[in-house]
């Protein structure tokens, strides 16, 4: 039996049914076709699933689809603004952020939660805001200075 609910992802109101058990990170890619939310560890550890619910990163593979009734979603896919990259997309690409890109939606919306808390993060902050979200290529110190970059406003 399902339970019915209402949920807005990327600014769209969406009303569903759902089963109580199916994880956030499934309905959002399986139920919503919003496939740059990844699934990696299933288990909270590495952060490739990692969404905001109202303006928070939260791991989506820890979170019920139902714990998300009523709330604000967005995934990586609602943060470029009409055709334009969020910065933090932009920065991710001018500074080499990336490289498979399997952790970078992740590792974008956990800054965008550190960036709307702190806005002059030093590098030491970044890495603290990162820690939940693994790369298992780039060794980090893009990621670090991509999201550096964007708080200085792209520099």
């Amino acid at each position: 039996m399902g339970v019915r609910i209402h949920v807005e992802v990327n600014g769209e109101a969406h009303e569903r049914e759902v089963e109580p058990r199916r994880l956030l990170v499934h309905f959002l890619r399986e139920e919503l076709g919003l496939t740059g939310t990844n699934v990696g560890c299933e288990t909270g550890l590495c952060g490739a699933c990692t969404v905001l619910i109202e303006g928070r990163a939260v791991k989506s593979c820890t979170q019920l689809a139902v714990q998300a009734d009523g709330a604000s979603v967005t995934t990586i896919e609602g943060l470029a603004d009409d055709g334009e990259y969020h910065p933090l997309q932009q920065s991710f690409w001018d500074c080499h952020g990336l490289q498979c890109g399997y952790c970078t939606p992740g590792m974008i919306l956990a800054a965008v939660d550190l960036l709307d808390r702190n806005p002059s993060p030093t590098e030491k902050d970044v890495r603290h805001a990162l820690k939940g979200n693994l790369c298992r290529c780039t060794g980090y110190h893009n990621i670090v200075k991509s999201v550096l970059a964007a708080a200085k406003g792209g520099e």
